[in-house]
């Protein structure tokens, strides 16, 4: 079994990824942000930065995504490799922030990669409002996400919702977090780890958790 959870910045995936890895035996695989070599200066200079950063993002996405594959072992991994090239490096380009020339050279290098993945068994769609990604990225309290925009979130949010639309590689599960509490609420938590049950073991692409 291999679970993929996907969701804009503040989202709750790293929460929702460590409380599933426990509750269902599953390894988890973390998305590399305090070992980010790229992170911090990114934020500070967006245009300069873009493309190291996603090559770097889909290097180490990819390599977990494969040992997930090439194991014997159930995993689920905080953020997918699909949401790197879908969402960041497209909304980047979309905003002048990456050339057209470095798009096209991260898209295909991303489109060959992938073309050797098998897709996630479930994908888990988190969905925040952009109120409540804010008030989650400042509770936070990251040096390096201090200078990120209400506009940039509002961004990543349209593209995840066109990416969410359009998503068939497999079964899905869609979830709309802003009246859920994962880490403090075990009912709600407990009623999401059914529905996974549920969408693994049934022959429907996609369930809704409201």
């Amino acid at each position: 079994m291999f679970i993929a959870v996907a969701g804009n910045i503040g989202s709750g995936k790293t929460t929702l990824t460590k409380k599933l890895s426990e509750r269902l035996a599953c390894k988890p695989m973390f998305e590399s942000v305090e070992d980010n070599p790229y992170l911090e200066d990114f934020y500070k200079d967006m245009k300069r930065y873009s493309f190291p950063l996603q090559v770097y993002f889909l290097n180490h996405r990819s390599n977990a995504h494969r040992i997930i594959d090439q194991n014997n072992f159930s995993a689920i991994q905080d953020r997918s490799i699909y949401e790197d090239a879908h969402i960041f490096a497209k909304n980047l380009f979309r905003q002048g922030k990456m050339s057209e020339r470095d798009f096209e050279n991260y898209f295909n290098l991303y489109s060959t990669t992938v073309s050797f993945l098998s897709p996630p068994t479930l994908m888990i769609f988190l969905k925040r409002s952009v109120p409540k990604l804010m008030e989650r990225i400042a509770l936070r309290g990251r040096e390096c996400e201090k200078s990120i925009s209400v506009d940039y979130i509002s961004q990543l949010n349209d593209l995840y919702d066109e990416w969410y639309s359009q998503y068939n590689l497999g079964k899905y599960l869609l979830v709309d977090t802003d009246d859920l509490d994962f880490l403090h609420n075990e009912d709600h938590f407990e009623k999401l780890v059914s529905k996974i049950h549920d969408a693994i073991a049934q022959k429907d692409l996609f369930l809704t958790l409201n």
